[in-house]
């Protein structure tokens, strides 16, 4: 599906491709995305590993950042704060 991030700070709006899935419980952004888009990221205190549905670590590695974030879809928006995976 199609949706528009907003970053808060300059309002500067790009539209991206999301993957969508039921039973995700929080939102997760790569970190080569956020590179490529010039993103500031916050750094948070302890990196958080994450692990597959077979219970193997994430080859991308632990969470070490966030960015908090607009996003829009259709008529809804929502502030969200978003983990950033890789590095």
């Amino acid at each position: 599906m199609r949706i528009r991030l907003e970053r808060i700070n300059i309002q500067e709006k790009i539209t991206v491709k999301a993957l969508l899935d039921s039973e995700v419980i929080e939102l997760v952004i790569s970190l080569e995305f956020t590179k490529k888009q010039e993103f500031k990221l916050k750094k948070i205190e302890k990196p958080i590993y994450i692990r597959n549905v077979n219970k193997i670590f994430n080859k991308k590695g632990p969470i070490k950042n966030t960015k908090e974030i607009n996003i829009y879809y259709q008529k809804y928006r929502e502030r969200t704060e978003i983990d950033v995976i890789g590095g």
